[in-house]
């Protein structure tokens, strides 16, 4: 079964890839499941008869199909050359795996002094799940200040990737039963954000803000059932689970995190960062836009987050002092959906994108008596 990502994905590949309208190639999606062609390597490899059955246009079809041979036979390359290997990104410490503290630091957010009236000025262009996404973890800031930069992504992650699919089956993108209905996250504790019951796993034993154990890495899980401190948590990724048919590992004495299935920091944290544009509403902003470099793109984007970030943060904070944490927690998506971008209904609305005014989003806070 396609999970709300593999869709997503897809539907990147025929709109942006192949050049297919939005909502043509929304209503090709739900066939493409049925017929389990989800990936371009797999249409690549179906017969075109197959693919203008669904799409029914002969300049579609090709376009579909030169786009995922063209796609394909890059990957293809990529995973097979031998005198230009893949390079890796360096890490942000040398010296092998990174010990919790240094974990933490690896995945700061930007943070921008931008005062009001500046921010009040400021308008970005996105989708719906990465504002989930950028509302959820503020909001951890302040509901559960005990966990971990890490810990915030990860349970941000679940509630988006539960929101996702939620929204697809109401849509029929997703058919079936998810993992929580078939009972994979029984037994896991449970933890609420943004209203949203989400999976989760404790981290026992992960000390990011003290004397760190010799030897100790943030893959280390320790099991200490016997602690009086609120450990971190990991959200769980139940559909993960159920693909592996097997039961999660925490309680082992050393698991490696990419082992386990959880939504990852790392993952969250490269959403986040890719996924603010800024507007281009003119035919000047467009031609700027053609002549800027692939590095000042990604540190539009960067700075584009932390302006946001930090609206949301003087959101959060105003309420802060008179709201407990429930309440606060309780709130808090209502106040995503007065400021969430406008998209289209139904299907043809899925992954669209629109613009946030960072001054709704001010405008939201408490006023003080």
């Amino acid at each position: 079964m396609a999970s709300a990502q593999d869709i997503q994905t897809l539907l990147r590949f025929l709109t942006q890839d192949a050049k297919v309208p939005l909502v043509q190639a929304m209503g090709s999606i739900k066939q493409l499941m049925e017929c389990s062609i989800i990936t371009p390597a797999q249409i690549a490899k179906v017969e075109l008869g197959a693919i203008k059955a669904i799409f029914g246009d002969d300049k579609i079809t090709k376009q579909v199909c030169n786009a995922a041979k063209r796609i394909s036979k890059k990957r293809g390359a990529s995973d097979i050359s031998v005198a230009s290997p893949v390079k890796r990104a360096k890490p942000s410490y040398e010296g092998g795996p990174l010990s919790p503290a240094q974990l933490e630091d690896s995945l700061a957010l930007p943070e921008l002094d931008a005062d009001e009236d500046k921010l009040s000025k400021v308008v970005v262009y996105t989708n719906r799940a990465p504002l989930v996404l950028a509302f959820a973890v503020t909001l951890l800031k302040y509901t559960m200040p005990e966990q971990p930069l890490s810990s915030r992504l990860s349970l941000s992650q679940s509630v988006v990737s539960a929101n996702s699919r939620t929204r697809a089956a109401n849509l029929g993108l997703e058919t079936g039963k998810s993992a929580e209905e078939e009972g994979w996250g029984d037994g896991q504790p449970v933890v609420k954000v943004m209203g949203r019951e989400v999976r989760v796993m404790k981290r026992w034993g992960y000390q990011w803000d003290t004397k760190e154990e010799e030897g100790s890495t943030h893959e280390t899980v320790k099991e200490d059932p016997g602690s009086t401190e609120e450990p971190a948590l990991w959200g769980v990724d139940l559909e993960a689970l159920k693909k592996s048919n097997g039961p999660m590992t925490a309680g082992s004495r050393r698991t490696s995190t990419s082992h386990l299935p959880i939504f990852t920091a790392q993952s969250a944290r490269s959403y986040l960062l890719k996924s603010f544009d800024s507007p281009k509403s003119s035919a000047g902003q467009e031609e700027k836009a053609k002549k800027k470099t692939n590095a000042a793109f990604v540190a539009e984007k960067e700075r584009n987050l932390g302006l946001l970030l930090k609206s949301l943060e003087l959101l959060f904070q105003s309420w802060s002092s008179i709201l407990s944490k429930h309440d606060l927690d309780k709130r808090a998506w209502g106040w995503y959906i007065r400021v969430r971008p406008d998209v289209e209904h139904g299907v043809a609305g899925w992954g669209g994108k629109g613009d946030v005014k960072l001054s709704d989003i001010l405008a939201l806070r408490r006023t003080p008596d």
